[in-house]
């Protein structure tokens, strides 16, 4: 049993080769933290000082780091993303990844939440998902925004670093298969189920 899966023209960015690739932040955050700093956070939360941390451990990090109150749903999917050998545990080298990535998405969110509400709306969150490489259909956007909006009609910076992190990992299941960058693949049933399982 195969799937062909099909992304569209309005997805897919022939110009920049890319569907789904988040670019590089052309102007990176002033308040992202030195090196100095990350290494600080993590010591201070690596309670039992074996050099990798969980994903209730990282939860403080970011409470006490950023001040963005993350779930522990986001904590384990980032920590997933990270960790190396699916351990369920981050280095610091993946910490220092991982905030890499925080401060990419948190400056997206923030050029659309321009009432500074903590929140943005559907269009708002397509527009930042365009501004970081996506090319998603107004259809998929409301999927998303659906999925993981925390009220109606709008979602919290929390639920948009679960969106994030949910399109990265499926965009880079997706372009292990789409060797030519054609935006089209022919998967097998189990490497579907896999790339699904693994994204969540």
């Amino acid at each position: 049993m195969r799937f062909h899966l099909l992304i569209t023209s309005a997805m897919y960015s022939s110009a920049s080769n890319s569907y789904g690739q988040q670019t590089s932040n052309p102007n990176p955050s002033s308040t992202a933290p030195h090196d100095e700093d990350l290494i600080k956070w993590f010591q201070a939360v690596d309670q039992d000082k074996s050099g990798k941390i969980s994903s209730s451990e990282l939860r403080q990090a970011l409470v006490v780091g950023n001040g963005a109150h993350f779930s522990i749903e986001a904590c384990d999917l980032l920590v997933k993303m990270f960790s190396s050998e699916n351990s369920r545990m981050i280095d610091l080298q993946g910490f220092k990844q991982l905030f890499h990535y925080v401060n990419q998405w948190k400056t997206s969110f923030h050029m659309f939440d321009k009432d500074s509400s903590g929140a943005i709306d559907e269009k708002e969150l397509g527009q930042a998902l365009f501004q970081m490489g996506y090319r998603l259909s107004d259809k998929s956007i409301e999927s998303l925004f659906n999925k993981f909006a925390s009220k109606p009609g709008q979602i919290t910076f929390d639920g948009f670093i679960l969106a994030c992190v949910q399109l990265h990992k499926l965009t880079n299941a997706f372009r292990r298969h789409d060797t030519k960058l054609m935006g089209t693949i022919t998967v097998g049933y189990e490497d579907f189920l896999q790339a699904v399982v693994e994204s969540t």
